[in-house]
């Protein structure tokens, strides 16, 4: 599907930035999309501080919360930490097993298996940890929502602290509805607290600053001890984790949570962590947004969705160095599982949407169903349809009867407002605008998929369901060198917030034959010049845009600059992600 370029206009400070920085004014214009001006703030982005952390008396509940956390280590009384299942989650959960242990606790944890128990923290989990002895939990990544299982802890006489990230319940006047509990949250403060500065701290993130709060009440100062001190560093690691994987945006607090730890990350002294990093290959080498994107992250999403996200806990926390590489080993069996479901699934859907003419017009949603699918898998496939056909998705998993759905969704079409107008035929639902998820009977699928295409065509243009691409700068095919890329790199770790810098060129010329590459020739490798300048560049899954290409012999590119390195030799060259050709 064509995309439409949003390319930035040129910032008045691109010219002062780079002079003061001492780089390119592309870099300049790069830092000023992502609404950096002063040349102060750009050197603190390209080298963010550890001393410029937010520290634990600017979030009064986490010191609140530590307070309680130390008093009731003191008292002997049974903790229990209850984390999500996804990568925020497990390293939050992580973290503040790790601190409690400092402090003296024998901690215990749980994790709720996605399929059979769902997202957070339930009654019936409150009522089996009652009945085990549990005196405190502490959730992690969850819990703000969790109105009635923090009322059944109240009248079972055991103490809850939430700490959480995501949005609480609203009334049908639109005012807050809160849990009876301790509420550590970076976006609602306490009563008489000011607002946190940094309301976008992931869960990890989180537990990250609880952990520093507990440091400094079981130092008894706010200069923690040697032993806190270092385990903080390999806390910052696991918190990078969460915050990348978790896609909360890369900037100020988190960029520095997200550039420090993953510094740390292959230094860290937590044999999980040493075994994580060597089953995919990464020992010694240094770690980007893109490595727990698309390495770390996915397996220890992996087991949560294919087995039970304990595993990866005990991997972080209790296990020694061949318990740690033994559960590494099967966070990868279950990754390269959810690998194959995942191709599997997205081909029987992509076969479905062709069939029935959902990527034409006038059909602007996709709804599909099936027995065969895994309720674990079916929310990246939607994610990756969404994207590709430019439509909202919602994939539903169908078992004995019941559905258990997952959607994401295209600008200018709110999730979780569309499933509240479709709720007549939902057993349940939650979420929020971009992703959310839904249970429904079988026997409604179809009637569903009814009311929610209707409302997708009634809310959505034509517009609307183009994909964006946006671009930081148009550049010339000289501009490309070493140095730009090094600079450019600076700008690490990427992710929300911080996307990876998006290049353009003006029209270019195609010099000779473009190249169908690959397994399966489904890559596209070009050289293009304009005039001047000679540039490679590979198209990764675009050889269908082969033959035009020969026909036009114009083009311009959106493209990220990368180092090719082959034979001892080093060239700049475009990873192109888009192609335009005049007319």
């Amino acid at each position: 599907m064509p995309k439409d370029w949003v390319i930035s206009p040129p910032a008045d400070c691109r010219d002062d930035l780079a002079r003061a920085l001492r780089v390119s004014p592309v870099v300049g214009q790069v830092l000023a999309n992502r609404g950096v001006h002063e040349v102060e703030a750009a050197r603190q982005f390209l080298r963010p501080q550890i001393a410029d952390m937010l520290g634990p008396d600017q979030f009064p509940a986490t010191l609140r919360a530590a307070e309680r956390i130390c008093g009731a280590i003191e008292a002997g009384r049974r903790i229990v930490i209850f984390g999500d299942y996804d990568v925020d989650g497990v390293t939050g959960v992580s973290i503040l097993w790790h601190v409690l242990r400092l402090a003296g606790a024998e901690p215990g944890f749980y994790i709720p298996h996605r399929l059979e128990e769902g997202y957070g923290i339930s009654p019936e989990a409150v009522k089996s940890l009652a009945d085990e002895g549990a005196s405190l939990i502490v959730t992690v990544d969850c819990g703000v929502t969790a109105i009635e299982a923090a009322a059944l802890a109240k009248s079972r006489g055991v103490e809850l602290i939430i700490t959480d990230h995501h949005n609480p319940r609203t009334n049908d006047a639109g005012r807050m509805e809160l849990p009876e509990a301790l509420l550590v949250h970076p976006a609602i403060p306490g009563e008489n607290d000011s607002p946190y500065s940094n309301p976008h701290l992931c869960g990890a993130g989180v537990a990250l600053k609880l952990a520093w709060a507990v440091a400094q009440k079981a130092s008894r100062s706010t200069k923690v001890m040697p032993a806190y001190r270092e385990f903080l560093l390999d806390a910052m690691g696991l918190a990078a984790l969460g915050t990348v994987a978790d896609i909360v945006p890369l900037v100020g607090e988190n960029r520095i949570i997200a550039h420090h730890g993953l510094a740390s990350l292959p230094h860290s002294r937590l044999a999980g962590v040493q075994a994580l990093i060597e089953s995919v290959g990464l020992r010694g080498k240094q770690l980007a947004g893109f490595d727990v994107g698309f390495k770390l992250g996915p397996r220890l999403n992996a087991i949560g969705r294919m087995g039970h996200a304990r595993l990866a806990v005990e991997m972080l926390t209790r296990a020694s160095a061949a318990e740690a590489a033994a559960i590494a080993a099967n966070l990868e069996q279950h990754n390269r599982a959810r690998q194959a479901l995942e191709r599997r699934i997205t081909g029987e859907a992509r076969d479905m949407i062709a069939a029935q003419g959902l990527d034409r017009e006038p059909n602007r949603a996709i709804v599909l169903a099936s027995g065969g699918w895994h309720a674990g898998i079916i929310g990246i496939v939607a994610g990756r349809l969404a994207e590709s056909y430019g439509r909202p998705t919602v994939l539903i998993a169908l078992e004995d009867g019941v559905g258990q759905g997952s959607a994401r969704s295209v600008r200018n079409f709110p999730l979780h407002e569309v499933f509240r107008d479709c709720q007549g035929h939902l057993i349940g639902f939650g979420g929020h605008a971009m992703a959310a998820g839904l249970r429904i009977e079988g026997a409604k699928v179809d009637a569903f998929r009814e009311a929610f295409c209707r409302r997708a065509g009634q809310m959505l243009t034509p517009q609307d369901l183009r994909t964006r691409l946006r671009v930081d700068d148009v550049v010339e095919l000289g501009q490309l060198n070493e140095q730009l890329v090094a600079d450019l790199d600076r700008l690490e770790p990427f992710g929300a917030g911080n996307p990876e810098p998006m290049l353009a060129t003006a029209d270019l010329d195609l010099v000779g034959d473009a190249r169908a590459v690959g397994a399966g020739g489904q890559h596209l490798q070009v050289t293009l010049s304009d005039g001047r300048t000679r540039c490679k560049g590979i198209a990764f899954g675009q050889a269908g845009m082969r033959d035009e290409l020969l026909d036009r012999r114009r083009c311009q590119v959106a493209f990220r600059p990368i180092i090719n390195e082959w034979n001892g030799r080093r060239s700049v060259e475009m990873q192109i992600a888009d192609f335009r050709c005049p007319g």
